[in-house]
């Protein structure tokens, strides 16, 4: 197994330096983005479709930057992340409806040979979820692999945790930290309980920490069987939005595709309500399409700390002024999800603690 640090390692150290959990908060991600420049983000486009059928809805999207796309992907290799947090809930899963409108797309453009449907479930063994949602058939249709990211190479990859002000080791998937990987994000439409909203750049980033075989949440877990998720979580509020902000260097997805056909809102990601929605996202700026989503979940920008930190850091456009949709108008579509009942506590990142 490779041993490496993220580039913010140095950062995690810097932290303590500058005087204790405060650093975890907005202030030191932006100070990170003045250290660290970024060109200023373009304008960028966003597909939004709308319609009473899941694939072509995201087929009608991806087909507004066939060319783009195409020309992106040149000879890597196309990795699908669903978001499979719940091996049983399908409203809190990738729907295989979605994945085929992403499949048949790629087939179109000759993009389709060695393509993989990859994931490492939150709850469970990720090919019984592969199992429950119907994958098993579009592998067959499609001729596209399956991969449980849990059985695959990985990479030692460090995490900030605001318990302690240190870096900790994380075991996370080399295929989707590798750039020759072409990575498509297939996000789900959701509220969460400690980021208020989790869409494109979550499902890869906190996909990649993998678990051990026979590791499943509850009764059923295999003596000794761990999971190296929590630890990306970073201990708390700070730590998790800081962590999503500084790994989105590496695990940010090539294409985001984030589904709303059936969203869910409330007690998210997998105790929500189903939002009957209909929309789709698609755009190869994966801030811009989390930036609409978001826009059309009724959700304050504002509130998403994770978020506002890559928007800093110049990551990606979050302007609604710079970003230009095309097929639907947003504000026909915006439908106001009710937030997690804990978001109260969710918002404290934007007020860092005191110095002691």
């Amino acid at each position: 197994m490779k041993t490496s640090s993220i580039t913010c390692r140095r950062d995690f150290l810097k932290a303590s330096v500058l005087g204790g959990l405060a650093a975890a908060g907005g202030p030191f991600a932006r100070l990170w983005a003045s250290q660290h420049p970024s060109p200023a983000a373009p304008g960028s486009r966003v597909a939004l479709t709308h319609g009473h059928d899941r694939a072509d809805n995201v087929l009608r999207g991806l087909r507004e930057f066939g060319r783009q796309i195409a020309a992106s992907i040149g000879n890597r290799r196309v990795v699908i992340k669903p978001n499979n947090v719940s091996t049983q809930v399908q409203l809190a899963s990738t729907h295989a409806d979605f994945l085929e409108g992403i499949l048949e797309f790629l087939k179109s453009i000759g993009k389709l040979r060695d393509a993989a449907i990859a994931e490492s479930a939150g709850t469970g063994p990720t090919l019984e979820a592969f199992s429950n949602f119907g994958y098993d058939r579009l592998a067959e249709k499609y001729g596209a692999r399956l991969v449980d990211l849990d059985g695959e190479k990985t990479e030692t990859v460090h995490v900030f945790d605001e318990r302690d002000m240190r870096p900790h080791p994380v075991k996370m998937s080399r295929l989707l930290l590798d750039r020759e990987s072409f990575v498509v994000s297939a996000a789900k439409m959701k509220t969460h309980d400690r980021v208020v909203a989790t869409l494109s750049l979550k499902n890869v980033v906190f996909g990649a920490p993998v678990k051990d075989p026979g590791f499943r949440w509850g009764k059923g877990c295999e003596p000794g069987a761990v999971t190296q998720k929590p630890i990306a979580h970073g201990g708390g509020i700070y730590g998790i939005n800081y962590n999503l902000f500084c790994l989105a260097r590496r695990l940010r997805p090539d294409l985001a595709v984030i589904d709303g056909y059936d969203g869910m809102d409330g007690n998210g990601p997998c105790g929500g309500a189903a939002v009957d929605h209909r929309v789709c996202v698609v755009s190869p700026d994966w801030l811009a399409a989390d930036r609409v989503a978001l826009e059309l979940m009724g959700i304050d920008f504002a509130k998403v700390g994770y978020l506002n930190y890559c928007a800093d850091a110049g990551m990606g456009q979050a302007d609604l002024k710079r970003i230009e949709v095309v097929g639907e108008p947003v504000a026909r579509h915006v439908r106001p999800y009710q937030l997690h009942k804990n978001v109260e506590k969710q918002l404290v990142w934007m007020t860092p603690p005191q110095r002691s």
